[in-house]
């Protein structure tokens, strides 16, 4: 099945999560305006391509990590094809030992499942548990593509808008961070 792009929210939103319309319904009552496909999950690099490629642009990579004591979350936002090194974050953000969060405590924080993790989960965080960590490589692009709180469509959306409209209104910040991810 060929993926097609479209324009806002899906006309009929029967067979979709509560949390995907809530997205929609934050978006839309922001004013945002976005670009979305729908597709199957994308569980392999050759899938995530061909998203990126009928988006045209690249889906950011978002991890969601935590110290070792599990006192501090973070969403980390990274271009696709950079590679993470714990170490290199850890050092930028004064905070040893990172390691994954566990699902359980994604679904707690954003309500999202692991796959679907993004900026867009931040609108279910009211307790701001969860800090935000964009890399500087990501903020230069003039667009962004992440996932409405599932993995099984993807948007594309203004980073001016995100920045200046979507943080804003969940009450988050963020830290800017210089990612090399190289070996």
């Amino acid at each position: 099945m060929e993926i097609q792009l479209f324009n806002g929210r899906p006309e009929n939103t029967q067979e979709r999560l509560p949390r995907e319309i809530r997205t929609y319904d934050f978006l839309d009552n922001l004013g945002i305006e976005y670009l979305r496909t729908d597709h199957a999950p994308a569980d392999n690099m050759e899938a995530c391509n061909e998203i990126d490629a009928v988006l045209g642009v690249l889906i950011c990579k978002n991890l969601f990590l935590c110290n070792r004591q599990k006192t501090k979350f973070y969403m980390l936002m990274m271009p696709g094809d950079k590679k993470f090194k714990t170490k290199e974050l850890s050092s930028q953000i004064n905070s040893a030992r990172l390691s994954f969060a566990e699902p359980d405590d994604m679904l707690k924080y954003l309500d999202i499942e692991p796959g679907a993790v993004s900026i867009m989960g931040l609108m279910n965080d009211e307790n701001h548990d969860v800090q935000l960590l964009i890399d500087e490589d990501v903020l230069a692009g003039e667009e962004i593509g992440c996932h409405p709180c599932v993995c099984t469509s993807s948007l594309k959306l203004k980073t001016s808008d995100l920045i200046e409209k979507f943080l804003p209104a969940t009450g988050h910040d963020f830290i800017t961070v210089h990612l090399v991810g190289e070996d």
